[in-house]
């Protein structure tokens, strides 16, 4: 009995020295675009691993400059998705040095409405970003963290359907574009989310790459065919 304490005082004690699992950097070739994805606790799946599919498949095709695809957070520690899953960031932008961001994807989170867009540190590392970045995306209330943000300001936008009048109502200066699953305009693309987030990912790629790279990227899964595709591109 005595030796059955001690082997579990052993294994407790030995458990608690276990240490943490070794970062492991990103890796990122040098001679392609650099894609972000910002996410937090409460991200959406969908609007983060839509674009995440797409963007990373770009490594798999010859002749083009191919994407690094990473994500950034406020923490190294796991966040935890709105259905639960737990990523481990890549970087802390409060911290890390950050590569040149080509592309900045604001995926859709639980409290882009309210919180979210008190964050100042968040707030300010997207403006950061928006400085030499190709590209400002975002899928479905991401808009609402670009147009705190002021991004949006001279630009039309859209945002998940629902919650387009709150869209309004919180940005009236907005110029808001509904019944669209994107819209483009500058360097700034905002999508509704959702599945549709796929598709306002193979837009970006076809507008770096073109309709046949695009369409091997998309395969036999995904019927896309930009003509199709209910959006509004002002350049």
């Amino acid at each position: 009995m005595v030796w059955a304490v001690w082997s579990c005082d052993r294994a407790k004690t030995s458990k608690s020295i276990v240490p943490p699992p070794e970062r492991k950097a990103a890796k990122l070739d040098p001679d392609r675009y650099n894609v972000a994805f910002l996410i937090m606790n409460g991200t959406y799946n969908t609007e983060f691993t839509a674009p995440f599919d797409i963007f990373q498949h770009t490594q798999y095709r010859d002749g083009i400059q191919a994407m690094n695809t990473f994500t950034v957070a406020n923490t190294l520690n796991p966040i935890t998705t709105f259905e639960g899953i737990r990523i481990l960031p890549d970087f802390d932008y409060t911290q890390d040095s950050l590569p040149k961001i080509d592309i900045l994807v604001v995926p859709s989170a639980e409290h882009h409405l309210d919180t979210d867009l008190r964050d100042t540190v968040m707030l300010n590392f997207v403006k950061r970003a928006d400085r030499e970045a190709l590209f400002m995306t975002s899928h479905c209330d991401g808009a609402f963290v670009l147009a705190k943000a002021g991004l949006l300001d001279q630009v039309s936008s859209t945002t998940f359907p629902s919650d387009i009048p709150r869209y309004k109502k919180m940005f009236p200066h907005l110029k808001v574009v509904d019944n669209v699953l994107f819209v483009h305009e500058g360097k700034y693309i905002t999508s509704a989310g959702g599945a549709k987030s796929f598709e306002a990912a193979l837009y970006v790629c076809e507008l770096l790459y073109g309709k046949e790279v695009t369409n091997s990227i998309a395969g036999l899964v995904i019927d896309w065919n930009l003509e199709n595709v209910p959006r509004l591109i002002l350049q």
